[in-house]
């Protein structure tokens, strides 16, 4: 399914799967859908404030994000309530499916932290990676993961992400 970019009212539901089990799952406005890569933006989903300690996810934050059907990550574009940018999250996941009004992905657990003005990135989770036990159950996932991880953070190091989500 192919969500029409040139229909506002056009909706998903971004379902976010860890361990076959959804971890989240919130409503967004679909903002395009190449055929490879989905755009959609929603309001922080997460209840009251994340504090990350390097930055802070709360109510009023919009995230435009961005998921591809042929690539095992996804990025996030945050920014505060008053419009300005506080960074890009990064999940690690299986490649995006879009079927009945769902976008679905499957978290592998490696995420990484842009901020706003490039001067922190930082790989998160590594620790919760290696307990999951991917790479002894799917040892081509895990190294797909891996690869992903690094592909952003070389991207992330390098200016960032205007080039992958133009």
């Amino acid at each position: 399914m192919s969500v029409n970019s040139a229909d506002p009212a056009a909706r998903l539901e971004v379902v976010l799967v860890k361990a076959g089990r959804t971890k989240i799952r919130y409503p967004a406005d679909a903002l395009g859908d190449d055929g490879t890569r989905i755009a959609v933006r929603a309001p922080w989903a997460g209840s009251g404030v994340r504090d990350f300690g390097f930055v802070r996810f709360e109510p009023g934050d919009v995230f435009t994000e961005y998921y591809w059907r042929d690539r095992w990550y996804s990025v996030k574009e945050v920014r505060a309530a008053d419009g300005s940018l506080k960074g890009w999250y990064c999940d690690i996941t299986r490649p995006a499916v879009v079927s009945g009004g769902e976008l679905v992905v499957e978290d592998l657990d490696l995420d990484l932290w842009r901020s706003a003005d490039g001067s922190d990135v930082r790989r998160l989770d590594e620790d919760e990676f290696a307990e999951s036990g991917l790479a002894e159950r799917d040892p081509a996932a895990a190294s797909a993961a891996l690869a992903a991880l690094g592909e952003l953070e070389a991207l992330a190091r390098a200016g960032g992400f205007a080039e992958l989500l133009a």
